[in-house]
């Protein structure tokens, strides 16, 4: 998985008034959990913009000014109800050895048959939770959606999972093809299909009769 490299300064002061002279300097308070005990630090707003404003997961490289760094993900995040300026941040330490649970976004790639029939391509999961090891979190989970006719759909239980672990039920629906009023019936076009290519047989036996 891609990583972001977030250059911060540890905070010494976490009370509010520090706080709020941070964000009024244009920082972002942020706190690391995971470890030994809870790291606080703060970060420049525009550190965090190829961080929180993509559809893209990625994995997060703390390098505070002491020299420490920490491998971490975004946990949660808060947003001013008005001006949507991010006010904090906490951050989950990662470790070689434990699993860590995710939110993978789901990329979608191919012409789905059914669509090309009619059908409507609906998504029910844009992204998928999953537990794995750091180092074997992807960066996203493609599905190919060629085959899919009009009333198909992927499944959890569809998808590959040797590297990690869906927290899913396997019957949660990823995506499906639903029918539409301008939809064709597949099984129709097959049978056209097939009729078609036996008429000129048929002509050229009637013709050698002649």
């Amino acid at each position: 998985m891609k990583s972001i490299t977030i250059n911060g300064s540890q905070r010494e002061s976490v009370g509010k008034k520090a706080t709020k002279a941070l964000r009024n300097a244009g920082q972002v308070p942020c706190v690391l959990y995971g470890g030994d005990k809870p790291v606080h630090f703060s970060a420049p707003e525009l550190a965090f913009s190829k961080l929180v404003y993509t559809p893209n997961a990625h994995t997060v490289v703390i390098s505070l000014e002491s020299g420490e760094t920490f491998n971490a993900v975004l946990q949660d995040i808060q947003f001013h109800p008005v001006t949507d300026r991010i006010l904090h941040i906490d951050f989950y330490q990662l470790f070689e050895d434990k699993e860590i649970a995710l939110n993978i976004p789901v990329h979608l790639v191919g012409n789905s048959r059914g669509v090309k029939n009619g059908g409507v391509l609906r998504r029910n999961n844009r992204k998928l939770r999953i537990k794995a090891l750091p180092a074997n979190l992807p960066d996203f989970i493609e599905i190919d959606i060629t085959p899919l006719k009009i009333g198909g759909k992927v499944s959890v239980s569809d998808l590959p999972s040797e590297d990690y672990t869906f927290l899913h039920s396997d019957n949660t629906v990823v995506c499906q093809v639903r029918t539409s009023r301008t939809a064709v019936d597949e099984d129709e076009e097959d049978e056209e299909v097939e009729e078609g290519a036996e008429a000129p047989a048929a002509e050229g036996a009637e013709a050698a009769q002649e």
